[in-house]
């Protein structure tokens, strides 16, 4: 698994504002970040969220987030619009759902997919939600606590 970006925002724009307009905090995007064990990202919106919460980190496919800009032909785009934090590529990220698996020595925990929702349609594309759907990322937990660098090896 290739680390390609890592953002944290602030606060939520879309989580918690259904039925009212989003907000407009940036994902800033690091070089590196601190990963707290049962906590989440320092500096993320989801740092110590709740107790035990499932979404502590948020992966997204680089191979998903090309697909989704061929296919509504979308050129610029930065793959911060999905709102999660680590982009990563070569690797089935649906495979890791219910799974522990380790990226530069950190440990963490497959809980979910990161569900594509309405959002998706208004900030990436028409459709978008729908074209997601199945490939919105992974949601997890953090076993153990590190520091995730971005890998600076050329995208192709």
């Amino acid at each position: 698994m290739i680390v390609r970006h890592i953002y944290v925002a602030e606060k939520h724009n879309f989580y918690g504002h259904h039925g009212k307009e989003p907000s407009n905090y940036p994902m800033i995007e690091l070089g590196e970040a601190k990963c707290e064990k049962g906590m989440g990202i320092i500096g993320d919106r989801f740092y110590n969220y709740k107790p035990d919460y499932k979404g502590q980190i948020t992966f997204f496919s680089w191979e998903v987030y090309e697909d989704i800009c061929r296919m509504f032909k979308l050129k610029g785009l930065c793959p911060s619009i999905f709102r999660r934090n680590v982009i990563v590529s070569e690797v089935d990220l649906n495979s890791l759902i219910g799974e522990t698996f380790t990226v530069q020595g950190i440990n963490f925990l497959g809980t979910q997919e990161a569900a594509p929702c309405y959002w998706m349609n208004g900030a990436v594309a028409s459709n978008a939600e729908d074209a997601m759907k199945g490939r919105g990322g992974l949601r997890a937990k953090i076993l153990t606590s590190g520091t995730l660098k971005k890998d600076n090896r050329p995208i192709e």
